[in-house]
């Protein structure tokens, strides 16, 4: 059946590409392929029969992220095809490095042989091998010097491992020094330095973007550019970072930017960091084709601001409009629960999420039901909730339960709260001081002042208040 005629081997890409979702498939065609013989070299000449394995190795990583195929299936194939002595080329590596960045350290193995079989000079296998090193940017940079001239994709390849690697100045200086820049250059610099926590830098960054007079031309801003820096002005977390948010909505309408689910979600994430629901409701409507993640945002922010029965029927509409929630969802509508004090639905919820929907509880879920029934000051039940739980606690679960105590003065459960805390390590200073200053509104100042003892043998301190005025310009041309 597979002879090696161009004719089959455009047949058998045709196949994998109609059965990249479905994994059950994939592997029936995997296993014939063996069976006829297609994959063994003997049949084909050995640059040739490097094509059926080319096919099979981009159909794995093409597989859903729910399949349970593993991601070294890959580089299994890879060795098979070593085996069957088919020859690697040029479009072999490329599919082999991002299967090798994301499940191991196979990435110098794959840079030995590409290296054998003198490919290092492919500009496409040199690019994958420079994304490929990821948190290794010293190697990354190896690879992408030794290219000799290279090209704008190689460049932002390289940009992007120094952004992950978290090595910002490196970063900004190849970022200046780079010959030319296109939007996937910009876009990875705004991103890497918000991810990194340079929020502002992002901002100030996309800015730069929008006044690149040399690139603009045929700078045509995608989604991704702008839900990279609608995160930046989300996480601000300050009067600047509203204000540059909303200058950004205003550039998406002024130049009539699409709305997809992907940047509405965005926008409505943003506006939802700073309390403004009329904004979110306006952006939630404007998305035309919503997806899951555009319900979470909205839910997200309604639960968070004291909405919490429109977060609960607009979690009734996205039920009803077919959305499958997952734990986003529901953690935004326990929390809702929580803090308006339904602890009945909330419990229900809970239970459904796990029974009806099969979506696993997380740790965060477990401490919005802790805090739920805290609230509601049924601290037999928190506590109960906490020994069922399937993995141990952590600072978050606790702190849940110590604000419940701190709002019904429950002084006896402090004691047992404080000493887990306390296993878990000296980073919670804001709750050890909580802790204090509930010893201290009860008028147990043995308690505080031992608890002021702990902190300080533990080498705890005080988190120091800050406040800061920035003075900056905002406007988005």
């Amino acid at each position: 059946m597979w002879r090696g005629s161009p004719y089959s081997y455009a047949h058998l890409e045709r196949l994998l590409q109609n059965h990249f979702s479905a994994p059950r498939r994939l592997f029936q065609l995997h296993a014939l392929l063996l069976t006829s013989g297609a994959l063994s070299a003997s049949h084909a000449a050995a640059t040739t029969a490097a094509f059926p394995y080319n096919c099979l190795i981009h159909a794995h990583l093409r597989l859903p992220s729910t399949s349970s195929t593993p991601l070294c299936a890959p580089l299994r194939l890879f060795s098979a095809m070593l085996a069957a002595g088919a020859r690697p080329n040029g479009h072999t590596f490329p599919s082999l490095l991002r299967s090798a960045a994301a499940s191991g350290p196979a990435t110098t193995a794959l840079h030995a042989q590409c290296l054998r079989r003198g490919l290092t000079a492919d500009r496409f296998v040199a690019c994958s091998l420079v994304s490929s090193y990821g948190r290794l940017p010293h190697h990354a940079r190896k690879v992408f010097e030794e290219m000799g001239t290279p090209d704008l994709a190689s460049a932002n390849a390289m940009l992007d491992v120094l952004c992950t690697a978290g090595d910002l100045p490196s970063a900004r200086q190849f970022f200046e020094r780079m010959a030319e820049r296109d939007v996937v250059s910009w876009t990875t610099l705004v991103s890497g330095l918000s991810r990194n926590g340079r929020h502002w830098d992002a901002v100030e960054a996309f800015r730069g973007l929008l006044s690149d007079n040399s690139n603009r031309a045929r700078l045509a801003l995608g989604e991704a550019t702008l839900v990279s820096v609608l995160s930046a002005c989300a996480s601000l977390d300050t009067a600047e970072g509203l204000v540059a948010g909303m200058s950004i909505h205003a550039y998406v309408v002024r130049h009539g930017v699409h709305l997809t689910a992907f940047l509405g979600t965005a926008l409505i994430d943003m506006y939802g960091k700073y309390g403004k629901l009329g904004c979110c409701k306006m952006a939630f409507q404007l998305v035309r084709d919503k997806e899951v993640c555009t319900w979470n945002a909205l839910l997200s922010a309604l639960a968070n601001h004291g909405k919490e029965a429109e977060a609960l029927a607009s979690f009734n509409m996205m039920i009803l409009g077919g959305f499958s929630p997952n734990q986003i969802t529901f953690l935004a509508l326990l929390t809702g629960c929580a803090r308006a004090g339904l602890v009945e639905v909330g419990l229900y919820w809970f239970e459904a999420m796990v029974a009806e929907y099969q979506v696993a509880a997380t740790m965060a879920h477990y401490g919005c039901v802790v805090d739920l029934l805290g609230r509601a000051g049924r601290f037999v039940d928190a506590v109960e909730t906490i020994e069922r739980m399937p993995f141990k606690p952590d600072a978050s679960v606790w702190g849940a339960l110590l604000g419940a105590c701190k709002l019904h003065g429950n002084v006896e459960l402090v004691a047992e709260i404080g000493r887990k805390l306390l296993d878990l390590g000296p980073q919670q200073s804001d709750r050890y001081v909580t802790i204090r200053n509930i010893y201290l509104e009860d008028g147990n100042w043995h308690a505080a002042t031992r608890m002021g003892e702990v902190m300080h043998e533990a080498g705890i301190k005080k988190t120091a208040g800050q406040s800061s005025v920035v003075f900056h310009s905002t406007a988005i041309p």
